[in-house]
């Protein structure tokens, strides 16, 4: 028996709220920063110029139609990496044009992944050309697994393709292949149908046939990876010629891994995030930080009793796919949710943990009161943060100042003080 989706414009029912018992104490917190490295790239257009003019003189000719991928993710300084990108094609006497490669997120609609990249700035004219969305593809072959390769067919019909993107630790793939070149072209590239066959035959054997038949079938020329630092700023952009994109996003992974922040305490009684969000982590939260067992099960990689979420960035959309990993949540994340949004992306992923709706409190520190009702307010080890890609800075319980003291990465800035709430 078929069962009909509920729109947005529908009524859903009202949703109990938990409403912890009165007169938890909360525990007193002191505002701790991580010491990262610093290092940024600031000359961003000459960065990419040069990145480019490596290899692009020889596969970019002029009257060509390139297209340019654009993802869903929000990456540090992604209009002007793109419009420079743009502007280095259009130099080389070629047509540049951008298309939509994020797989399924954007609720898997042309105009949904219109609005993600308006978002984040990137519309035509900040980037100089037309930007193109379609969910459309074309069947390039068949692994040897058996998974049919699917790609976007505006950029199959282009005479050269650049791939943009991104490399950082990923929430599913683990070892020595992450989130990068490889990935955008066989998920985001792949739009709803690629992605959802590869998530089901399995993500992470799959990724890398499918990646590796689109580069050898469809006309990618070039890709462009950035890695940012430890402040989400960005430490680097590289050109990569086709035949190198494979190791050059293995090598680049291990450097993005290394800038990497992360919570410098284990065990955690409980942590709590401000946002969670499809531009913070392809989950939410990021699973490198919380523990990667809350994303694909087994054995738990970070020791963190509760997590307490407070709220949905407005990048997202209503994109909630990973608010499963979360324990207790605020009334304000769960009305947040666009339900349809949210299926669409965590069902291409397969990932209906991700979905799970957590207990919900009225306000954010009733939730917090909630995690922390069976622990001693002077001895509860709790962290809070912005999100899982800002880690600079940290508010921690008393419980544990002694460990921020002893750890020359970490500086106290203030004394304790009573949790606060916008």
């Amino acid at each position: 028996m078929a069962v009909r989706s509920t729109t947005r414009e529908e009524a859903m029912p009202e949703l109990p709220l938990y409403i912890p018992q009165t007169g938890i104490r909360l525990p007193r917190v002191s505002r701790v920063r991580q010491r990262f490295d610093t290092t940024r790239l600031n000359d961003i257009e000459t960065a990419v110029r040069d990145a480019i003019g490596q290899y692009a003189s020889d596969v970019i000719r002029p009257n060509m139609r390139v297209a340019i991928t654009a993802g869903s993710r929000g990456i540090a300084e992604i209009v002007r990496i793109t419009a420079a990108v743009v502007a280095e094609v259009r130099r080389l006497g070629a047509e540049p044009f951008i298309v939509t490669a994020m797989g399924s997120h954007g609720g898997a609609t042309t105009d949904g992944q219109r609005t993600v990249l308006a978002s984040y700035g990137v519309t035509e004219e900040q980037v100089g050309c037309p930007i193109i969305a379609t969910m459309e593809t074309v069947i390039l072959g068949t692994t040897e697994t058996g998974v049919s390769v699917h790609f976007d067919a505006t950029a199959y019909r282009a005479d050269a393709i650049i791939l943009l993107n991104r490399v950082k630790p990923h929430s599913i793939l683990t070892g020595d292949l992450g989130s990068g070149l490889m990935k955008i072209a066989a998920i985001g590239l792949g739009n709803h149908v690629g992605a959802a066959s590869i998530h089901a035959a399995g993500l992470v054997e799959h990724l890398l046939p499918v990646a590796r038949v689109v580069l050898a079938k469809a006309p990618i020329k070039l890709g462009l990876a950035i890695v940012e630092n430890s402040f989400d700023q960005v430490w680097k952009i590289e050109g990569v010629p086709s035949s190198l994109i494979e190791a050059a996003d293995r090598r680049l992974l291990a450097e993005a891994r290394d800038l990497m922040p992360n919570i410098p305490f284990d065990p955690i009684d409980v942590l709590v995030v401000d946002q969670i969000g499809k531009n913070i982590s392809g989950t939410g939260m990021d699973p490198n930080v919380i523990g990667m067992h809350r994303r694909i099960g087994g054995p738990a990689t970070r020791r963190i009793g509760r997590i307490v979420a407070l709220g949905l960035s407005p990048e997202s959309h209503g994109n909630a796919n990973g608010v499963g990993m979360a324990d207790i949540i605020t009334r304000n994340l769960r009305d947040a949710i666009d339900w349809p949004i949210t299926w669409a992306n965590a069902l291409t992923a397969d990932f209906l943990e991700g979905l799970k709706l957590p207990t919900a409190c009225p306000t954010a520190r009733e939730a917090i009161a909630l995690a922390v009702r069976t622990h001693d307010s002077q001895r509860v080890r709790l962290v809070r943060v912005r999100d899982t890609a800002h880690l600079d800075e940290l508010w921690v319980s008393t419980a544990l100042l002694d460990e921020v003291r002893a750890n020359p990465k970490l500086e106290l800035i203030d004394e304790p003080t009573e949790l606060t709430f916008e």
